[in-house]
């Protein structure tokens, strides 16, 4: 299918000014909700570089809902500078449920997570190591 690009520029379809994804002619904005989301979080992740702050301060300073900042650190893609560990408020590691500073794990659960994995993938080439070994006899 052929599509028209100078149809969509009679009805008036505008194009995100940063990344050029189109846009509804009757959207407010110049940029996209996903570059907003971007600079966003580039400014938050700044401010948390510039300031000594905590998840209230940040939700508060750019009125945002404290999920939003807490499903970041959950994500790691926020870490909050001279914690030493200490836990942010609601953060908790999805298995153990130890206060976390970071991400989703505790560095004890990632750790064991990782062994897991090891001793999973250890376990099937030992096993197909195995059945090559026993089909040549």
């Amino acid at each position: 299918m052929v599509v028209d690009k100078n149809r969509f520029d009679d009805l008036g379809v505008k194009n995100c000014k940063q990344c050029g994804r189109r846009m509804h002619p009757e959207y407010a904005k110049d940029i996209c909700p996903e570059c907003q989301e971007l600079n966003l979080f580039g400014e938050v992740k700044e401010y948390i570089r510039n300031n000594d702050v905590n998840e209230a301060d940040v939700a508060e300073h750019f009125g945002l809902p404290n999920r939003k900042v807490r499903a970041w650190i959950r994500e790691g893609r926020i870490q909050y500078k001279n914690t030493d560990g200490a836990s942010v408020s609601q953060v908790y590691c999805q298995i153990c449920g130890a206060p976390l500073d970071f991400g989703n794990l505790c560095a004890k659960c990632r750790h064991m997570q990782g062994l897991e994995v090891v001793v999973k993938q250890y376990k099937n080439d030992s096993e197909g190591m195995m059945r090559f070994m026993k089909n040549d006899k």
